[in-house]
C-alpha cells in the first residue's frame, strides 16, 4: 500500500466538512434590515454566537433581547443615534431569534474643540495638539474615533514637553435635530517639563556618573519621551542588566531652577555566568567550549569573557573585554587576547593573537567597525608552486608577525537576528595586511556578503532565502600570503555537502589549495511545520579562484534537506547535504548541527 499525504489531507478535509453542521456555532440572533454589508457584519460580531439552537420560544425571546441590546450599543458607537431595533421571535416548533434593525441616518462630527484647564500650553503646542486629534467636520460620529483623537491629543502634548498632560472627562453633545456629534476635550496640560540630569537609584555596581553621561539631552532641554526612551535603550544595549527602568522624578523633586531629574533604576545580572557548549559535524568534527562571563566588573556595564575551546580544527584560550558606549554613545571598544591552535587540512598554526576594535552602532542592529589586529606565531604549510612545470612542492615552516587594519560594515534590514522571514542584510570588510618575520608581504583582503529573505505567504510560514558572498585578495600571491588569510570554502557555513575546506581544489598531496578569490551562493526554501518545527530544502554553490577576481569555472554544488526546532532564543538547526558533482575523495554526504539559521 502506498501512502499519499495529499489524498489523506483531502479525505480529512472532506470528513471535517461533513461533520461541520453538527458542531458549528450559530448566531445568537439573525440580523434583518436594509443596511451596508460592513455594518451588518459588525452587528453579527456584536450579537455573538451560541453553541445550539433555542429549545423554546422563551429562550429565543431571551436571546433576541440580549442581541438587541448589543446591537443598539454597537449602532450608537458607530454614530447611528436614531436607529430602530426590535427583538422578534418566529416559529413555534423551531423558534428563531431575530433582531430587526433600521439604522437610520448616521450622525456626523463637528469640528472638535479643546478646553484647557490652567495652565494652558504655549500656542505652538496647543496648535500641534489640535492637529493631532485627526478628526474633522463631516467624519462619521464613531465613539472609538472620538476616544482615539483624545489619546493622540495627549500624546502630542507629551512629545512637546508636557509630560504630565492628562485628559479630564470629555463632553460629547449629540444633536438629534442637526444629526451631529460635537466632541469637546477637556485637557489639563500641566507645566512644561525641562530636564535636569540623571539620578541612578540602584544598589548595583554601576558608576552613577557613567550612566549619567549616557543621557542624550542637555540640562534645561525640553522634555521629549524619545530622549528618555533612548537612554533606556542605551542601557539595555549593554546586555548587563536584567531590568532597566527610566522615568521622570515625581513633581515634588523639581529643582529650585525648575528642572526635573530623570530617575534610573537598574537591576544587575548575576556577576558571573558559566556556560558550556558542544558542536559536532561530520565535516568539522567535535568542539567543546567552556565560557565564563563576568558582568560590570569595572562599574561601566562592561563584559569580560573568558573562553577555553578544545576542537578538532580550532582550539583557543583567550579573553575579550567589551566596553560599551566608550567615549561616545553607541560605540563599543573590544579588546581581545588569546592563544590559538589551528590544525586544518590546509595548514597548521599556533599563534598569539591580540586585537582592539571600535564598533559604532547604526540604528538597532546595524554597525560599522574599525580596528587593528596582531597575530604572531608559527605557521606550517605545504604548498605547490604552479609557476614551475611540473608544479613543485614547497614546504613552509616559518615564524610570522601579521598586522591587520580591519574595517567592516553590517547593515541589517531583516526582522529577526536568528530567524529572519523578511528583509535583507549586507556585510563588507576590508583588511589591509602587513606580514613580517621570515617573509614580508603587503596585501589587502576584501569580502562582501548579501542575504535576502522573502515571505511567500503573509504569515511568513514559507520563506525564500538567498545568500551571495564574494571575496578577493589584492597584492601578494598564492605562495606569499599566509595560508590562514587565503580563501577556503566548504562546510556548514558555506557550501554544505562538502567537508571543511572541501570545495577548494586539492594539491597533489590532498591538501586543500587556498585561493586568492571566492564566490559562494545559497538558496533555501523554509516552511513552517506546526508551531515549533520548520522544514528546509537548500542548494549551495561555491568556487575558489587563484586570481584576484572570482573564477566560476570550478563551481561545486551541494543540496540537501534540513529541520529546524524553534526555541525562544533561536532555532536549532540540523542539515544533511549531498555533493552534487563530487570528486574522488569527497564524502557521500555531510551532517551539520548548530544553533541559528545557516544564513
Amino acid at each position: 500500500m502506498t501512502f499519499r499525504p495529499s489524498l489523506f489531507l483531502v479525505a480529512l478535509a472532506a470528513g471535517s466538512a461533513c461533520a461541520l453542521p453538527a458542531f458549528a456555532d450559530q448566531q445568537r440572533a439573525q440580523i434583518r434590515g436594509d443596511m451596508e454589508t460592513e455594518l451588518r457584519r459588525a452587528l453579527e460580531r456584536a450579537v455573538g454566537e451560541v453553541d445550539d439552537a433555542p429549545d423554546s420560544r422563551f429562550e429565543a425571546r431571551r436571546r433576541a433581547r440580549r442581541a438587541s441590546e448589543s446591537a443598539t450599543a454597537l449602532l450608537r458607537s458607530e454614530g447611528y443615534y436614531q436607529s430602530t431595533v426590535e427583538d422578534v421571535v418566529e416559529g413555534d416548533d423551531t423558534p428563531t431569534a431575530i433582531v430587526s434593525v433600521q439604522p437610520g441616518r448616521r450622525f456626523l462630527l463637528t469640528d472638535p474643540t479643546i478646553t484647557w484647564t490652567a495652565p494652558a500650553p504655549d500656542a505652538e503646542s496647543a496648535a500641534d495638539a489640535k492637529n493631532a486629534i485627526g478628526l474633522k467636520a463631516g467624519d462619521p460620529g464613531r465613539a472609538v474615533d472620538v476616544i482615539a483623537g483624545e489619546g493622540r491629543l495627549v500624546a502630542a502634548l507629551t512629545r512637546d514637553g508636557y509630560a504630565d498632560a492628562v485628559a479630564q472627562p470629555r463632553r460629547v453633545v449629540v444633536d438629534h435635530a442637526s444629526f451631529t456629534v460635537a466632541p469637546e476635550y477637556r485637557i489639563d496640560s500641566g507645566k512644561l517639563v525641562l530636564l535636569n540630569g540623571v539620578r541612578v537609584e540602584s544598589r548595583g555596581r554601576t558608576n552613577p556618573q557613567w550612566a549619567a553621561n549616557l543621557a542624550p539631552w542637555t540640562e534645561g532641554q525640553r522634555y521629549d519621551p524619545e530622549l528618555v526612551a533612548e537612554l533606556e535603550r542605551r542601557l539595555l544595549d549593554t546586555g548587563v542588566y536584567d531590568g532597566v527602568n527610566v522615568g521622570l522624578s515625581p513633581l515634588d523633586q523639581v529643582t529650585a531652577e525648575g528642572l526635573r531629574p530623570v530617575i534610573v533604576s537598574l537591576q544587575d545580572r548575576p556577576r558571573r555566568i558559566l556556560e558550556a557548549g558542544a558542536t559536532w559535524s561530520t565535516a568539522e568534527g567535535v568542539g567543546v567550549d567552556v565560557i565564563q562571563t563576568r558582568y560590570n566588573r569595572f562599574g561601566r556595564a562592561d563584559t569580560l569573557r573568558l573562553e577555553a575551546r578544545l576542537a578538532d580544527i580550532n582550539s583557543r584560550i583567550g579573553a575579550d573585554l567589551s566596553l560599551p558606549h566608550w567615549r561616545k554613545p553607541g560605540r563599543t571598544l573590544t579588546l581581545g587576547a588569546g592563544v590559538v591552535n589551528e590544525d586544518t587540512d590546509a595548514y597548521r598554526r599556533a599563534a598569539l593573537v591580540l586585537n582592539a576594535d571600535l564598533r559604532q552602532r547604526i540604528g538597532k542592529t546595524s554597525f560599522f567597525s574599525y580596528g587593528i589586529g596582531l597575530d604572531a606565531g608559527h605557521y606550517n604549510e605545504n604548498r605547490y608552486d604552479y609557476t614551475s612545470l611540473p608544479p613543485q612542492r614547497v614546504s613552509f615552516d616559518r615564524n610570522l608577525a601579521i598586522v591587520t587594519v580591519r574595517t567592516s560594515a553590517y547593515l541589517d534590514n531583516s526582522n529577526d537576528p536568528l530567524n529572519p522571514t523578511k528583509g535583507w542584510r549586507l556585510a563588507a570588510s576590508i583588511q589591509p595586511t602587513a606580514v613580517a618575520g621570515e617573509d614580508t608581504v603587503l596585501f589587502m583582503r576584501s569580502e562582501g556578503q548579501a542575504t535576502a529573505y522573502y515571505p511567500v505567504q503573509n504569515d511568513g510560514r514559507t520563506v525564500l532565502a538567498g545568500r551571495l558572498r564574494v571575496g578577493s585578495i589584492i597584492g601578494g600571491n598564492e605562495l606569499s600570503v599566509p595560508s590562514d588569510r587565503l580563501f577556503y570554502s566548504g562546510g556548514g557555513g558555506s557550501v554544505r555537502g562538502y567537508q571543511y575546506q572541501g570545495v577548494n581544489p586539492q594539491l597533489p598531496d590532498g591538501t586543500p589549495r587556498g585561493g586568492m578569490s571566492l564566490f559562494e551562493t545559497s538558496f533555501e526554501v523554509r516552511r513552517d511545520v506546526g508551531a515549533s518545527f520548520q522544514a528546509v530544502a537548500f542548494l549551495d554553490a561555491g568556487a575558489i579562484g587563484f586570481q584576484e577576481t572570482p573564477n566560476l569555472s570550478n563551481m561545486r554544488y551541494g543540496a540537501g534537506l534540513g529541520v529546524r526546532y524553534k526555541l525562544p532564543f533561536g532555532p536549532v538547526r540540523g542539515d544533511i547535504a549531498l555533493p552534487l558533482n563530487k570528486r574522488d575523495g569527497d564524502p557521500d554526504f555531510q551532517v551539520y548541527i548548530s544553533i541559528g539559521q545557516a544564513f
